[in-house]
């Protein structure tokens, strides 16, 4: 963390949550000990799809409710992150890195697209954090993301156990995972700066944890509805 962002007892109770995370779901867990078979793996990145392809819309969304021209400059970044620029094509965006990742894994571009493999409780878990930046108090919104402040670790520990269980996946096909190494702790600092800028009374403070425990809430739920799919 830079000094822009101190430590405080607000950073220490969004912190806590890393226990909620949905890197100890069963699910991860066995994908990181690579006991997962293909058909397990290409449910998951499938099924993951739905969520990726949400982020840019959802941050749009928070967006649209931001009043403070600053924050809404930093933050549209992670919109071009994830789809692409004019001058550098939808390719150089995480939604394509993503699709890569799954014809990597031997699904097609059509049948990831057309999200056919796309679990029920999955679709309704991405629905509903869509729906909670459009409806809520953008600063809230802005609280609900820090999930990134765990995935570093989450996407090292995948990116190892990738590259050593899994060989049968291209390597090319693992750059999204690369790129959210320097990605997520970016986008994480920045959010932490807006949530503490923004939330000195306790009630304020209470809703960020909050929002930040539904979103662990809602990526538990897709993994619970993967794992069912595909035990």
């Amino acid at each position: 963390m830079s000094d822009a962002v101190p430590e405080s007892p607000l950073v220490d109770r969004l912190r806590s949550h890393a226990r909620q995370y949905h890197s100890a779901h069963p699910f991860h867990l066995r994908m990181n000990e690579g006991t997962l078979s293909p058909d397990q793996i290409r449910g998951w990145v499938a099924n993951r799809f739905a969520y990726q392809e949400a982020i840019p819309v959802k941050d749009a969304a928070i967006l649209s409710n931001c009043p403070d021209v600053e924050v809404r400059r930093r933050w549209i970044r992670r919109i071009t992150d994830h789809d692409g620029t004019l001058e550098d094509g939808p390719e150089s965006g995480g939604i394509e890195a993503w699709l890569r990742l799954g014809e990597a894994c031997g699904l097609s571009r059509i049948e990831i697209l057309d999200h056919r493999h796309v679990q029920p409780g999955v679709r309704f878990a991405v629905d509903a954090y869509v729906t909670f930046a459009r409806t809520k108090p953008w600063v809230e919104a802005v609280a609900s993301s820090l999930t990134e402040l765990f995935a570093p670790d989450l996407m090292a520990e995948r990116l190892a156990a990738f590259e050593k269980y899994y060989s049968w996946i291209e390597p090319d096909g693992l750059q999204y995972f690369r790129n959210r190494l320097f990605q997520a702790p970016r986008d994480s600092e920045h959010a932490l700066e807006v949530v503490l800028a923004h939330c000195h009374s306790p009630a304020q403070q209470d809703a960020a944890e909050a929002a930040l425990s539904f979103k662990c809430d809602v990526l538990w739920s897709m993994m619970d509805a993967i794992d069912h799919a595909y035990a």
